[in-house]
């Protein structure tokens, strides 16, 4: 069984009660492959989490952006995974790169929010990723692995995490990783997760890929063998994001 290709709309914080019916409407106009072919999340600020729930095809799901690392109680301006789960919300985003460094979120704060989230049965969509820094001194495959160990080491089903590899320089800069690059780091995590956490896990655990995806690099990037998806940003405000949707489609290169 290969792995379903798997598309997540990160709308970050962005749109209007207006706006967010009118993407919806465009979401639920569209004519997309099946359930079977391809899993699409989409994730809206939390104020708008129930009315996207409430309008939006049945085979498309929600995500919450994140969620806190510990049961709810005096923690003003959070949201638990408890919460999530009331709401019927099924995914949340954790270790965004944006909350990592303007919130200052460690590996071991990820790793314990994504173990917590997963306790309460959420799904988890886990990023990780390098600065333009990291990568130009060459220890990119470094911090992308000390990032999964973080989560490594706190869960050992994986079954409910999808890895999204955001590499920090090509998000929202029009940077992209070139195909190439995401296969070579795609590979290398998978290679991470065959070593440490077991060949089962690497082989069925979907990484996908995050930075400045569109419609026009969906294509080529869903062609790599090691890329099993794609968590979008910008685009997926878009009409485009479901020409990204459709490019699950593509027949994997060898």
């Amino acid at each position: 069984m290969g792995r379903k290709f798997f598309v997540g709309g990160n709308w970050k914080c962005n749109g209007t009660a207006e706006e967010v019916k009118k993407i919806v409407t465009t979401l639920n106009e569209a004519e997309v492959p099946s359930e079977d072919v391809v899993e699409v999340v989409v994730s809206p600020p939390f104020v708008f989490l129930h009315l996207v729930k409430s309008l939006l095809r049945p085979d498309f799901h929600v995500a919450a952006q994140n969620c806190w690392v510990r049961k709810g109680g005096a923690f003003t301006g959070e949201v638990s995974a408890e919460m999530l789960v009331n709401l019927g919300v099924p995914w949340v985003i954790l270790g965004h790169s944006e909350r990592r460094l303007i919130l200052n979120e460690s590996n071991e704060f990820v790793g314990d929010k994504i173990a917590y989230a997963l306790s309460q049965g959420l799904k988890v969509i886990a990023c990780v990723g390098e600065t333009l820094e990291q990568r130009e001194s060459g220890s990119t495959m470094t911090v992308v692995a000390a990032q999964t160990k973080a989560i490594a080491e706190r869960v050992s089903n994986w079954s409910n995490i999808v890895l999204a590899y955001e590499p920090v320089w090509a998000i929202g800069t029009g940077k992209v990783a070139s195909p190439a690059q995401a296969q070579e780091v795609h590979f290398e995590l998978r290679k991470w997760l065959k070593e440490n956490a077991g060949a089962e896990v690497a082989e069925s655990t979907r990484i996908i890929y995050g930075g400045s995806v569109n419609g026009a690099n969906c294509k080529e990037l869903a062609a790599q063998p090691d890329v099993d998806g794609f968590l979008v940003g910008g685009a997926s405000l878009k009409p485009e994001f479901v020409d990204i949707i459709k490019s699950a489609t593509t027949t994997k290169n060898a």
